[in-house]
């Protein structure tokens, strides 16, 4: 259940109320949603029933059957709106993140890091973790990688988001990085979400690629409810029988996604298409239908990108992009990227 103090609430009263749940045999974490000014106690695990309703200080006590309420407008009206360096998600802006599928080199990631931020990205992407499909594929740099991406971002003043692979490099990853990625294969990888949720930093949230709704919500609300209300959703396409794209991108999710909650939600058109080809029309497709963000595989050479060359668009395409997606902004009276 989900316990939801009112911010009038003294020191004393919520003393009382995590008296009380302790007393019934819960467990209980403290959230601080944006919109409040007390804590929200999510207990996630107890022996039995408790009516909390009637404590001073109590505002709302949300049912344990209701089990994915944090992430919901149901516990929260307003928009979240996560801030990762300078670059706020959520806002009513289009943020862009940009930058190479997998770090190789310091050469290459600082070069593409510079054109990115010369066209307008707010947040640069790396991979220094990479799970493949094969084991014979390049990995990624590990604590090399990331490294790396620390340098980068010192030199060109850009935020940084990487993707942590298990609860045991999580907090590796959270000491380098502005923001941890969570990727479509983990989606699931219910002890890395409550691990990331512990950390301290943002979290984007991938869409597993056979994912419906309801097990999205529940994934962020593993993070949520482990102290981690900044939570990022990212639709990158999901599995089906067409042949014609690497996955196919659910633009349908985002208008849904947003009524239902608080949470930002961005696109990432190049793991949904996996072709350059079909990138910048999907892009302008997710600002359309209201997505608070793209991230773009950019590299100045894919044809020697060790990861996803074929979805990497080049620098000059994505300033292009930039161009077309203030174009549209205009018209949608949004503003677009750094500005």
């Amino acid at each position: 259940m989900i316990v939801i103090m009112e911010e009038a609430s003294d020191k004393s009263q919520i003393s009382a109320v995590e008296s009380a749940i302790k007393k019934h045999g819960y467990k209980s974490n403290s959230i601080r949603l944006q919109s409040e000014s007390m804590p929200t106690f999510n207990p996630i695990s107890g022996n039995g029933n408790s009516d909390l309703r009637n404590l001073p200080g109590v505002r709302q006590v949300i049912k344990e059957d209701q089990n994915n309420r944090l992430a919901r407008r149901e516990t929260k009206q307003e928009d979240t709106v996560v801030r990762v360096g300078e670059a706020a998600i959520g806002d009513g802006s289009l943020t862009v993140i940009a930058g190479p599928c997998a770090v190789e080199s310091e050469d290459q990631t600082m070069r593409i890091a510079e054109k990115v931020l010369e066209s307008g990205a707010q947040i640069l992407r790396g991979g220094a973790y990479k799970p493949r499909t094969s084991p014979y594929s390049f990995q990624g740099l590990g604590e090399r990688g990331l490294e790396i991406l620390a340098r980068v971002r010192e030199k060109a003043g850009l935020p940084v988001v990487t993707e942590a692979l298990d609860p045991m490099t999580a907090p590796m990853v959270a000491e380098y990085t502005d923001m941890i990625q969570i990727g479509a294969r983990n989606m699931q990888n219910f002890s890395l979400l409550e691990a990331v949720g512990r950390l301290g930093k943002p979290v984007m949230l991938k869409r597993g690629m056979s994912a419906n709704l309801e097990e999205l919500l529940l994934a962020a609300e593993y993070i949520i409810s482990n102290g981690c209300p900044d939570v990022v959703f990212c639709e990158r396409g999901i599995r089906t029988f067409s042949d014609h794209s690497r996955n196919t991108l659910d633009l349908g999710l985002i208008p849904v996604l947003k009524r239902v909650s608080h949470l930002p939600i961005i696109v990432d058109p190049s793991h949904a298409s996996g072709n350059r080809e079909n990138v910048l029309p999907l892009a302008y497709a997710a600002m359309a239908v209201g997505a608070d963000g793209v991230m773009i595989d950019v590299h100045h050479e894919p044809h020697k990108a060790k990861v996803d060359g074929d979805q990497a668009i080049l620098p000059d395409e994505f300033d292009q992009m930039m161009h077309h997606l203030r174009t549209m902004g205009t018209a949608m009276d949004i503003a677009v990227g750094r500005h």
